[in-house]
């Protein structure tokens, strides 16, 4: 599958607003206590966290201010929130300018992926990080 700038402009947009409907949802309904919504197919079906489980209390906490709580929860809800944050202004910043910054970032993002030296690494933490999810029985 080729991915064209403006394909990826939509993907990260509809990810980004998808992220913060559900967010908003997360935070009015105080789902990110005990009473949780599971939303989460893998830990449905199999009983055990996927690597990204808890990132959606961690980015609540992160929103509330509790940065070690965050990390506790999910390592990736910091760079979920990242993403969240500067995608969107970053595509309007493009689509304005009519330049394609994000979309040529992302392909050397993907081709420095591509190589084992990187993807190994990055690999191993989020089996880790699965590790730590089991674990902590999130």
């Amino acid at each position: 599958m080729t991915l064209n700038r403006n394909k990826l402009y939509l993907i990260l947009f509809m990810a980004c607003l998808a992220g913060y409907i559900w967010l908003y949802f997360s935070i009015t309904k105080n789902l990110t206590e005990n009473n949780s919504v599971e939303v989460c197919l893998i830990k449905h079906v199999t009983n055990i966290p996927c690597p990204s489980c808890g990132s959606t209390r961690s980015i609540v906490s992160l929103s509330k201010g509790d940065f070690i709580g965050a990390l506790v929860l999910n390592p990736m809800g910091y760079l979920i929130a990242l993403i969240m944050l500067i995608s969107p202004i970053w595509i309007v910043s493009d689509v304005i300018a009519g330049s394609n910054t994000l979309f040529s970032s992302y392909q050397k993002l993907e081709a420095y992926l591509k190589k084992p030296k990187y993807a190994i690494p990055l690999a191993l933490l989020i089996i880790a990080n699965w590790a730590w999810n089991i674990f902590k029985g999130l």
